[in-house]
């Protein structure tokens, strides 16, 4: 659910919702504030937080949702896995994004971080064009140079009654106060 306690979100919140489930379905928890961006980065204590930023766009974040999915079914995982979304907590992901420096702004985007420093990007240019079984592989090469935990984030049962957001966002509503 989107903070309106911020900047109005761009998009009609039950529009979206279903591009947020597939996320939370698989193991993400949403970071609503920057405070809660804050304390999710800013943890010395070496483990591996994964963020996703959401969005609407259905030529990226279509293929980046069910990629980042996919790869969370290898046998090692990010410890921590969040996301925000990007024209919703609006925010919140402008707070994200000064820990991902040297970059321009890019949604939807995958990144990982130890102990509050980025240690891996996956921008928008980088998921634009690919389909979700690439995404999910460099993810996973990724995972296994990086990460330790074991996984994957959900059983392969529960992973396969995911459903995805199938839809243009060019035909998501505007948010209406």
């Amino acid at each position: 659910m989107f903070n309106i306690q911020t900047r109005q979100p761009m998009y009609d919140q039950d529009a979206v919702q279903p591009m947020r489930d597939e996320l939370m379905a698989v193991g993400f928890k949403e970071l609503l504030t920057p405070k809660e961006v804050d304390e999710a980065i800013k943890v010395n204590d070496d483990k591996t937080v994964l963020v996703m930023i959401n969005s609407v766009c259905g030529c990226a974040a279509g293929s980046a949702r069910p990629g980042v999915s996919l790869a969370l079914q290898n046998d090692i995982i990010p410890d921590k896995l969040y996301t925000v979304f990007a024209g919703q907590e609006r925010d919140a992901v402008d707070q994200l994004r000064q820990y991902i420096g040297g970059f321009p702004p890019s949604s939807p985007c995958i990144a990982l971080f130890r102990n509050g420093e980025l240690i891996y990007f996956m921008q928008r240019y980088d998921i634009e064009g690919n389909n979700a079984e690439y995404i999910s592989d460099v993810l996973r090469d990724v995972f296994n140079d990086a990460c330790t935990n074991a996984g994957p984030s959900i059983s392969k049962e529960n992973f396969d009654q995911v459903l995805y957001a199938k839809q243009c966002g060019s035909k998501i509503p505007l948010f209406k106060s």
